[in-house]
């Protein structure tokens, strides 16, 4: 299709910074009191969790942003891939979808049917139904989803509820959000962006199944405000944990990327947010700009037990994922986040 679809900030790139939504969020009057609510707003969670029966809680979630790549029906599945994901963060299972479109009312409806068609299947993939949706006319495109789905009120994944000693499991590459700036001004090769669009299209339902038959104690996505935006929110101010560099996956030619300063306004803002909580040893500025980087539809971010963690690391690779121990958590330190090169 000839129409481009090309925004200057796609993907999750295009969000709000942590700090900037911090600073509103901690401001809004706080809602009534309510003993079913499990998750709400104030936890910096993936989703709102609510209690319904016995047994049972809903999870609600949407996400949506401008196009990341130029062809419509793949970007469908990137924008419902990511927008799925904050359901397996949470251990859930998908169950319905509501699509969020906007689109301009002069364009091209084929390809507003190839962004829902992409967007459709990886609903179904999930397992999930789509139920319905809301669209307005915009000069700018943009799609994703509001997405329900269920969870035992025992077993749900928080982002915050990590110990000392868990080990931390990453389990896609980073740097696709680099090789996507790359790929906007024509500097990515094929192969990177064929890595990047199979990551970003790659459902985290299969790392979650994995990691349902172990014991984790806390787990988030990687997505907007990169893997040490979301790191940090795990340790929420009361632990600190260590990052082993050469653990980390990621795209190699994101590296290079990073190193011509191909990256993003959105990952300056992730390191602005961590300024002050990370202590870099050994460490170069590209690598650096692989962890601060954004990542669309990013992997799951997962504190598990010691002994179980290269149980799930190999089931996970056995699973064809390229998940990773990448750190571990320890007491509280003068630093949140320590990374070791």
């Amino acid at each position: 299709m000839s129409e481009k679809l090309f925004c200057k900030s796609g993907g999750c790139t295009a969000k709000l910074g942590a700090g900037l939504l911090s600073h509103v969020l901690e401001r809004l009057p706080k809602a009534p009191y309510d003993e079913n609510l499990i998750v709400g707003y104030n936890s910096h969670d993936d989703g709102a969790v609510y209690k319904v029966a016995e047994g049972c809680a809903v999870i609600h979630t949407l996400d949506f942003f401008p196009p990341v790549v130029e062809d419509p029906y793949t970007f469908g599945q990137i924008a419902a891939t990511n927008a799925l994901s904050d359901i397996y963060a949470m251990g859930g299972e998908v169950k319905t979808a509501l699509n969020i479109v906007c689109f301009p009312e002069d364009g091209d409806l084929n390809i507003l049917g190839e962004i829902m068609r992409g967007g459709a299947d990886k609903v179904t993939e999930a397992g999930g139904s789509i139920a319905g949706g809301h669209s307005i006319a915009d000069k700018d495109i943009k799609y994703g989803l509001s997405v329900t789905g269920v969870v035992d009120p025992k077993k749900i994944y928080k982002n915050n509820g990590g110990a000392v000693g868990d080990v931390l499991i990453l389990t896609k590459k980073l740097g696709v959000g680099l090789v996507c700036s790359a790929s906007r001004v024509g500097e990515a090769s094929e192969a990177a962006l064929s890595q990047a669009i199979k990551s970003m299209t790659t459902l985290n339902k299969y790392a979650c199944d994995i990691l349902k038959r172990h014991k984790v104690n806390a787990c988030t996505d990687v997505t907007g405000f990169g893997f040490l935006g979301h790191l940090r929110e795990m340790t929420e101010n009361r632990l600190s944990c260590e990052v082993y560099l050469d653990k980390v996956p990621y795209i190699k030619e994101a590296l290079d990327y990073a190193n011509e300063y191909l990256f993003t306004g959105a990952a300056q803002k992730n390191r602005n947010y961590c300024k002050g909580h990370v202590r870099f040893e050994n460490v170069s500025f590209g690598m650096e700009e692989i962890l601060f980087d954004p990542q669309t539809s990013g992997g799951l971010l997962a504190a598990v037990a010691c002994d179980e963690a290269e149980e799930i690391v190999n089931e996970m690779k056995e699973a064809g994922l390229p998940a990773e121990a990448v750190g571990r958590l320890i007491d509280k330190t003068d630093y949140e986040i320590i990374v070791k090169g």
